[in-house]
């Protein structure tokens, strides 16, 4: 795919980044879902691979998604805001370059004419597709009414503090993102099946 292929080989911001720019997403013409996340972590750096670590093993398990359905490009884009690992900071890794989001965001969207529904991950998502706002009350809105987004929060180990805080996500509104996401009639939903075995 041309553009595929060309966002690639970008290096737009390499004298910015701490290791070779790898722009790390996936998507084709025909997704029906897309997945905005904040930037790839190492691993995924490491491997080519988004969402190829913890944080991927427990957001397939809130979307009750195989490994092998997430990575069909045919279903579900995934694009994140920065799309080549921003290094270390702090607290964590960097945000994300935005660079990125300037560059290609809209060509990207205007791209994909088949996406139903953009799955937001954290707030660099969805502060730029929503607006400021609390993460936690974007996440309750969107889980119930009827919009073209969903808001989760990221799900890196780093955030289980704030999960322990807001048992409310797992327990109550996690069940309604889900029936939600398989309104958009897509298969890969199956919650009889653990997600890192099928």
């Amino acid at each position: 795919m041309k553009l595929l292929n060309e966002i690639r080989s970008c290096t737009l911001c390499q004298e910015e980044l701490p290791l070779i720019p790898k722009p790390i997403l996936q998507f084709s013409r025909s997704s029906k879902i897309m997945l905005i996340g904040q930037a790839p972590g190492i691993l995924a750096h490491e491997t080519n691979r988004p969402w190829n670590d913890a944080s991927g093993i427990r957001l397939r398990a809130w979307l009750q998604i195989s490994k092998q359905d997430f990575y069909q490009a045919n279903n579900l884009a995934i694009v994140p805001m920065g799309f080549c690992y921003p290094g270390r900071g702090k607290s964590g890794d960097n945000p994300p370059r935005p660079e990125c989001q300037v560059r290609w965001m809209d060509t990207i969207l205007c791209h994909l004419n088949e996406v139903k529904l953009k799955i937001l991950v954290g707030s660099y998502a969805t502060e730029y597709f929503l607006g400021p706002g609390k993460l936690s009350e974007k996440i309750k809105e969107h889980a119930i009414v009827d919009s073209s987004f969903v808001v989760l929060p990221h799900p890196s180990p780093r955030n289980n503090i704030w999960l322990a805080k807001n048992k409310w996500f797992e327990q109550e509104y996690l069940n309604l993102i889900r029936l939600k996401i398989s309104r958009t009639e897509l298969f890969f939903l199956n919650p009889d099946k653990s997600p890192e075995l099928i």
